[in-house]
């Protein structure tokens, strides 16, 4: 899906811990998250941490898009 946005002339940023994959099958931003159930926090921590986390995933997801790429870049 992000493959075909990015065609079609909308950035868009992977957020996902499986990078290798992204990589592969096109994906042109890719932010590393943490697991796969919950690629934007991590649930073993308390809840204010997973808020913390998850903004600053976001906000690296967000200032990505700004990014010029001509292929898989990790953010």
């Amino acid at each position: 899906m992000v493959k075909e946005l990015e065609k079609s002339g909308i950035p868009t940023a992977h957020i996902t811990n499986m990078t290798p994959v992204a990589k592969v099958t096109g994906s042109n931003r890719i932010v590393t998250g943490v697991a796969i159930t919950n690629p934007c926090s991590d649930i073993t921590l308390p809840r204010d941490e997973q808020e913390r986390m998850r903004k600053k995933l976001i906000e690296r997801a967000l200032n990505s898009l700004a990014e010029e790429v001509s292929g898989p870049t990790l953010f």
